[in-house]
This record gives structure tokens, C-alpha cells and sequence, in this order.
């Protein structure tokens, strides 16, 4: 169990049933809105049991109150970050759900500034760019993949765990300016008036392909 991406729970995430939406709202200029959400409520009573435990594989846990805190200090150390702005953070510490919202003036900042927010917090491993690049919009085209940093616990998880796996999921929704006229992912589904997507795929598949995830999104001028 490692204990590097604080901020995305990951000593927990996967150790446990988890839902991760990742919602996106890009504007014309490439400005917008990401809305990221991590559920662990349908494992609480497990990820709980965990949290009870003062070290498990040799690695100690952490508490609530030091996860919610971690959390802070990354919300704090985003708004520092050049193109961020309004970076709000929820965390139900009942439920074991936690929010981000935070918008952009374009896609790089975004990912550079988690990226130096992440450093600046002094975790075991350094976060490089392709741990955060996941996204990138250039002449009306959205592509999209798994963040590098999901994709590496994945691979970690043992195979008595593969049942957690069969039922988490993670979630890209797109909302785009202007019509989406193609996906390159027949799995992707475009809302009627064609200016949403959404592409859900189960973990236990995503372990095994991380790729499934990828699409891209054409729309029109």
C-alpha cells in the first residue's frame, strides 16, 4: 500500500470499491471547469476497518483528520498556480466521498499546476508530466486517457483484490462548445443535443487494458 498521491486517496482507493467521475467543461478559448469526485461510500465500512489500523504492509495509516488536512494544503497550493482560479474542495468524511472543482484558462495550466502542487507537498515520490497529462484540446478535438498515476496502482493490485475491481468504475463526462460530430470509442455516449459525452469503464478492465479509457472528441466549428 503506498501513501505518495494524498490527494487522491490512493492509500485507500485502492484497497476499496471505488467511483471516480471525472467532469469536464471546456469553453471555446480552452477555459473551463473540472469537477473530479472519488466515492469510496459503497466500501466505507472496509476502507473504515482500514483506516482503524495504525499500519498495514508494513506502511503507516493515515487518519481522517491528516487526509482532510493534505487536502487543504493541495486546494491551497492550486490557487497558487498561474491560469487556476475558484478551486473549491469537499470531503465527507462519513461517506468517504471527496470533491474538487477548480477552473482553468487552459488544459496545461491545469495539469502543470497539479503537477507542481503535488511536488510542493513533499510526497515519497517526485510527480512528473506524464503522471498528470490526461487531457489535451487542440483545433475543436478533445482526447482523453487515464492519468498515468491510476494507471500504475492498478497494475500493484494483487489478485485477491480483483473483486473490488469488478465493481469500481471510472467515468470521463465531456462537455464541449459546439456539436461533438465523431468519438474515436464506440463506448462513448453522446447526449442528443451532441455537446456532452460519457465514457464509463469498469476497473477490472481497465487493469487489464488501461487503454480502453482513450477517446477522442471532434466537434464542430
Amino acid at each position: 500500500m503506498k501513501f505518495k498521491y494524498l490527494f487522491f486517496l490512493i492509500p485507500l482507493l485502492f484497497s476499496s470499491c471505488i467511483e471516480i467521475i471525472d467532469d469536464l467543461t471546456l469553453n471555446a478559448d480552452g477555459s473551463g471547469t473540472l469537477k473530479f469526485t472519488v466515492n469510496l461510500s459503497s466500501s466505507k465500512i472496509k476502507v473504515n476497518s482500514i483506516l482503524a489500523l495504525d499500519s498495514l504492509d508494513g506502511q503507516r495509516v493515515p487518519k481522517l483528520s491528516e487526509i482532510e488536512a493534505k487536502i487543504g494544503q493541495f486546494k491551497s497550493l492550486l490557487l497558487q498556480q498561474d491560469g487556476i482560479s475558484n478551486v473549491k474542495t469537499e470531503f465527507n468524511a462519513v461517506d468517504l466521498i471527496v470533491k474538487l472543482t477548480v477552473d482553468f484558462k487552459s488544459l496545461n495550466q491545469l495539469q502543470e499546476g497539479i503537477q507542481a502542487s503535488l511536488n510542493a507537498m513533499n510526497l515519497n515520490k517526485k510527480v512528473t508530466k506524464e503522471d498528470v497529462q490526461w487531457m489535451s484540446w487542440e483545433a475543436g478535438t478533445l482526447k482523453r486517457t487515464m492519468p498515468e498515476i491510476f494507471q500504475q496502482e492498478l497494475k500493484r493490485y494483487e489478485n485477491n483484490d480483483i473483486s473490488l475491481l469488478k465493481g469500481g468504475s471510472y467515468a470521463c463526462i465531456s462537455r464541449l462548445p459546439g456539436q461533438i460530430l465523431k468519438t474515436s470509442n464506440n463506448n462513448c455516449k453522446i447526449n442528443p443535443s451532441k455537446t456532452a459525452a460519457m465514457l464509463r469503464i469498469n476497473t477490472f478492465d481497465l487493469k487489464n487494458e488501461p487503454s480502453i479509457l482513450e477517446h477522442t472528441l471532434s466537434t464542430s466549428p
